[in-house]
């Protein structure tokens, strides 16, 4: 049996929900497929936390779409009746003074050019002001008040909510293979054997968008990087207003990191790097012990209190990679009624509020001043253009 639809969504993580939610917005009929509609279990969605921030260093389109962004969490919020972005504000400390092209610095011109109003913090400052820092190891930085982090696992659930009250059809299964009609793509077929006809199909199934489309292999990488959960239940000064959402000497570094949860009751620590290559489809995602030793340093350097914090949780956070750190939001070139919204690159989720837009916009060939830098490409050349924060090891 054929099902049709005007617009059919391979993928229900941030890219392919928050795209669901727009489109459903402007009146299409929406299939949104996918195998689990919770967060996946190994999916970049999943965890209890994200970053968001606008600290980009000098690199204005993202710090426009961040603050934009922004905006739309707090909105969110409201709507919601609950507070799922915490805005903690943002730390960057560095451990030797801040100087012109480096991330931290950058960050703190730029964002104060865009009217957003950081301070600038001495040793002294972060001493009095957050003091579970190892104030002899960082010695500079900025506190950012705009920012925080989002509960990811929450909201997910809270947008397919949505999803649900939109009368979006879900499915819960896998696409098997696309079909077309000579060079256009007419929908596609689930593992379950439903034949999908849609006008529009949209591939945003994240690490595993490459398996539809093999074109994409030299662009689209499965990277997996470090997070650990730390019990410092004994320890109140890891909590707000003490503790913020930071990035510690984040581009020589790769150590970031959050305020104890609400709930949760645990601290998470993550790391923005290279990471390891992976399969998406590995059941297992083993941390490596040199990434426990690298958190025990970090920790002994950073947050001497906890050094020796028990470990709860531990995972690789997987990350649908480009070399630029750009996402991939456009129309395929080659075949008609095909589009691909994927590439978060670790940093996609912070921009879930804008990302519908963003996505719908390049389906319907909607003017939009975002778009030009997430286009079609099959590999990327610009390596000038990797994102500021990420620490890249030789």
């Amino acid at each position: 049996m054929a099902e049709q639809t005007d617009i059919l969504i391979v993928g229900a993580g941030i890219f392919g929900t928050t795209a669901a939610i727009e489109f459903a917005s402007r009146g299409y009929q929406v299939i949104l497929l996918d195998e689990v509609f919770h967060p996946h279990p190994l999916a970049a969605s999943t965890d209890i936390s994200k970053v968001v921030r606008a600290e980009y260093g000098s690199d204005r389109q993202y710090i426009e779409m961040a603050l934009k962004s922004i905006d739309g969490f707090r909105t969110w919020n409201k709507a919601m009746d609950k507070n799922l972005f915490h805005e903690t504000g943002i730390c960057c400390f560095t451990i030797e003074e801040m100087s012109q092209g480096g991330f931290e610095y950058d960050c703190y011109k730029t964002l104060r050019q865009m009217g957003v109003d950081v301070e600038r913090l001495s040793k002294d400052d972060i001493a009095r002001r957050f003091p579970a820092w190892n104030h002899d190891s960082f010695v500079d930085g900025t506190f950012n008040p705009v920012g925080g982090y989002v509960e990811s696992g929450k909201l997910m659930t809270h947008l397919f909510e949505q999803v649900n009250q939109l009368s979006i059809r879900r499915i819960d299964s896998k696409l098997e293979h696309l079909t077309f009609s000579g060079m256009a793509v007419t929908g596609g077929t689930t593992r379950s054997g439903l034949n999908l006809v849609a006008n529009h199909t949209l591939i945003a199934a994240g690490a595993w968008t490459p398996d539809f489309l093999p074109e994409l292999k030299n662009i689209l990488f499965s990277t997996g990087h470090p997070v650990f959960h730390l019990d410092v239940s004994d320890k109140p000064w890891f909590s707000p207003p003490h503790f913020a959402t930071y990035m510690a000497d984040i581009a020589r570094s790769g150590w970031y990191g959050f305020p104890v949860h609400p709930t949760e009751g645990i601290l998470k620590i993550g790391r923005h790097s290279n990471g390891v290559l992976i399969n998406a489809d590995a059941p297992e995602r083993l941390v490596q012990q040199t990434d426990e030793e690298g958190l025990r340093a970090f920790l002994t350097m950073a947050f001497p209190s906890i050094a020796d914090a028990r470990i709860v949780y531990r995972r690789l956070c997987l990350y649908c990679d480009t070399e630029s750190g750009d996402f991939l939001i456009d129309n395929h070139p080659e075949r008609p009624g095909l589009s691909v919204a994927s590439g978060g690159s670790g940093h996609g989720f912070k921009f879930a509020p804008i990302l519908g837009r963003l996505i719908a916009d390049s389906v319907e060939r909607i003017p939009n001043e975002w778009l030009d830098r997430f286009k079609w490409r099959e590999q990327d050349e610009d390596v000038l253009s990797k994102e500021a924060s990420r620490h890249r090891s030789d």
